[in-house]
């Protein structure tokens, strides 16, 4: 799935929480590429693929990235939260946004505008509803319209990443029906999660762009079922527990992210079941969408031809959430004590079954058949 490729690209070797950003050395050269793959082969239980960075300075190492068979890149529009990979201004980007239209690359990208954020209260302290202030949709609003006019005039591919605000959802079916090449993704936290129900110091529910009201929810779900959002995918962000600050309890220091790829299945097809949604539906929106976004020709199917992944899930049981049993590094997640519809038994891996001993994984490029 795009969304599990994207947030596993960069192996991590620090310990710490986001992997696409704060893996040290950030893939923006082909150079850190090749060291990624180096340390990633023969080391993982699932297929991985990489996604180059686009960071002030180097744009002319995008093209050989493009070569190299990165799926796309990803850049931010507002701090990315470590310091090794800095955001793009509106400007930068849509330079970038030119070059990448010429070899039809794809631009992913974290649509907050960093002055509306650095215009909005504070997070600092254990409210959850200062969190909340602190990266107001009209931040994601903003952005979004930037990525939009940017692909509007540069006929690059764009993609917005993890939509939280449902605000923006009618500029971006606008877009689409005058011929932007954009496509949405939004996550699992906020298709399940609401703000009115996240207690005050619960850190777990961090994550950037926040988790908002059930009305915003509610226009998700209609977004996707519409086809304004294209796929649900994971932005699994996992963190230890000392990042996530969970003893103080303050929105302000927490490291902003939620782990949820072990559940993601589960999670949606939850909700989707209780909306009368079937699960081929969600097989569309969780694996063939972000396949065909990340030009996993051979992967988001069962067909001929295809690579026979795939997973044995019983819809009709049930599961109760407990982090300590989860293949999580992490023992913290908001879901902690949540209960599920829906258990995944089993999966397999180019028709072989992942057992979590035998690394079975192989690296991918854009286009490998």
């Amino acid at each position: 799935m795009h969304g599990e490729l994207r947030r596993t690209t960069q192996v991590t070797t620090r310990g710490d929480a986001r992997s696409e950003v704060n893996s040290i050395p950030s893939t923006v050269t082909v150079e850190a590429l090749n060291i990624k793959r180096k340390a990633a082969a023969g080391k993982t239980h699932i297929d991985v693929g990489f996604w180059g960075g686009a960071i002030p300075g180097n744009e002319g190492d995008l093209r050989g990235l493009h070569d190299e068979g990165v799926f796309g890149f990803k850049c931010f529009l507002l701090h990315s939260g470590v310091d090794e990979f800095p955001h793009l201004t509106a400007d930068e980007m849509e330079a970038d946004m030119a070059e990448l239209a010429k070899y039809d690359s794809l631009m992913i990208v974290h649509a907050e505008d960093s002055r509306a954020i650095d215009h909005a209260p504070t997070a600092e302290g254990n409210q959850y509803s200062n969190f909340l202030a602190s990266r107001p949709r009209g931040a994601e609003n903003v952005a979004v319209a930037e990525v939009i006019e940017r692909a509007r005039w540069t006929g690059a591919r764009a993609h917005i990443l993890h939509l939280s605000s449902s605000d923006a959802l009618p500029m971006i079916a606008s877009a689409r029906r005058d011929g932007v090449k954009l496509t949405v993704e939004t996550c699992p936290h906020y298709l399940t999660l609401l703000a009115e129900e996240i207690p005050n110091g619960a850190t777990a529910y961090k994550c950037c762009p926040p988790i908002r009201e059930a009305s915003n929810r509610e226009l998700l779900w209609q977004g996707l079922l519409d086809g304004t959002i294209d796929c649900i995918v994971s932005d699994h962000s996992p963190s230890t527990v000392d990042l996530k600050d969970v003893e103080g309890g303050d929105f302000g220091v927490a490291w902003g992210g939620v782990a949820s790829l072990q559940l993601g299945l589960s999670l949606i097809w939850t909700e989707a079941k209780r909306r009368g949604i079937d699960l081929p539906q969600v097989m569309q929106w969780m694996s063939a969408k972000p396949a065909e976004l990340a030009g996993l020709t051979h992967k988001g199917r069962i067909g001929l031809g295809y690579d026979a992944d795939f997973a044995i899930f019983e819809p009709d049981s049930a599961q109760v959430v407990d982090v300590n049993h989860l293949h999580h590094k992490n023992p913290i997640s908001p879901y902690n004590g949540r209960a599920l519809a829906g258990v995944v038994k089993g999966t397999w891996l180019r028709g072989q079954r992942i057992d979590f001993q035998n690394p079975l994984g192989r690296m991918l490029r854009r286009g490998d058949v």
